[in-house]
């Protein structure tokens, strides 16, 4: 049985071959109420994200997790994905889940045992799968400390493309660089630039410490496919604005 893709994962790659990268607000349940949620994934639909993600390290979990996604999905028809800390973070009503390892980690958990465990739910739940590889960067933030990640240096590109390239040829699609959530600086440009050159139409995610359409736009260039914000997403005070400035400075 050939393991292909579903209509989320092609949803971001025509985003990606039309426009030349895409966008995902990442959402943390357990920093706001779930109708705030809602009201800031259809804020961020209007400035043109292409997907809404919902996970968090601590807290994003059971009937909020839940009444969050089901919030998201009243008020816009971009595709939800879960991006779940542990598999506590998975729910019937969202339409895919970053179906991940950390590849970093020095814990069996967010290795293959969380996987292993949430794997039934996901096809009971008739989640779409998509397979990807999860890699910390420097300083790494809350997820590195929970997932007990072994942080790749940021002067070390050439690490951080080892286990991207393992991702790969253990059939993984997706490879997701994160800096952690309210990083100082996103991941080095550079590092993404040679993780892109060697891995080819994988898609390449960063995250973390991206706050302008210039930083967004350095990584776009460099070979990412798509740019993730959070915690930016959470403070700004106008997320429709900040969202659209993102999206107009990656876009071809």
């Amino acid at each position: 049985m050939t393991f292909e893709m579903g209509r989320v994962e092609l949803h971001l790659r025509d985003a990606v071959k039309k426009h030349g990268a895409g966008h995902l607000t990442l959402i943390d349940p357990d920093s706001q109420t779930p109708q705030e949620a809602g009201r800031m994934a259809q804020a961020a639909s209007h400035g043109g994200t292409d997907a809404i993600m919902v996970g968090g390290s601590v807290g994003a979990t059971g009937a909020l997790l839940h009444q969050t996604v089901a919030e998201i999905k009243k008020v816009t028809d971009l595709p939800v994905i879960l991006f779940p800390a542990s598999v506590a973070g998975l729910c019937e009503n969202a339409d895919a889940v970053f179906f991940m390892s950390l590849l970093n980690s020095r814990s069996p958990n967010y290795l293959i045992e969380n996987q292993a465990m949430g794997a039934p739910l996901v096809l009971r739940y008739r989640l779409e799968a998509l397979p990807m590889a999860y890699i910390i960067i420097e300083p790494g933030g809350t997820v590195g400390y929970v997932g007990d990640a072994r942080l790749i240096p940021r002067k070390k590109p050439e690490l951080a493309c080892a286990y991207a390239l393992a991702g790969k040829y253990l059939g993984m699609r997706l490879v997701y660089l994160e800096a952690g959530s309210g990083a100082d600086s996103p991941v080095p440009a550079s590092m993404v630039a040679l993780t892109k050159k060697l891995l080819g139409d994988v898609l390449i995610i960063v995250g973390g410490g991206i706050r302008s359409g210039a930083a967004a736009a350095e990584l776009v260039a460099a070979g990412a496919d798509l740019i993730v914000t959070g915690t930016a997403v959470e403070k700004s005070q106008d997320v429709a604005s900040f969202i659209s400035e993102l999206t107009s400075s990656i876009r071809r």
